[in-house]
């Protein structure tokens, strides 16, 4: 050994604060002082819901993700953090898009 000591340091995601929804843009405000932007079609529920169903949302975990229960969606900030989509089926996004 060489005397030098590697620490492996895992820090939990900084959690969410507030949330705007545009259009067009998913808007995210970190407690860190970051705000995440991405585009509404990432999430297909998100871009077909409306001005009252956006701003009906939750936090879940603490702030590590946010949950809008009239549209059943449920967005993790490390997704969010990492630039992923929906993963969500076409199958399972137009039995629910036909149940509106």
């Amino acid at each position: 050994m060489n005397g030098t000591l590697s620490v492996t340091m895992m820090m939990a995601p900084p959690r969410a604060i507030d949330v705007t929804v545009t259009d067009d843009t998913l808007l995210v405000d970190l407690e860190d002082g970051r705000t995440i932007s991405v585009p509404i079609g990432w999430y297909p529920r998100l871009a077909h819901g409306t001005a009252r169903e956006w701003q009906n949302y939750e936090f879940s975990g603490g702030g590590r993700g946010i949950y809008w229960p009239e549209l059943d969606e449920d967005i993790g900030i490390d997704g969010l953090l990492l630039g992923k989509q929906s993963m969500e089926s076409s199958t399972s996004f137009t039995r629910w898009l036909r149940q509106r």
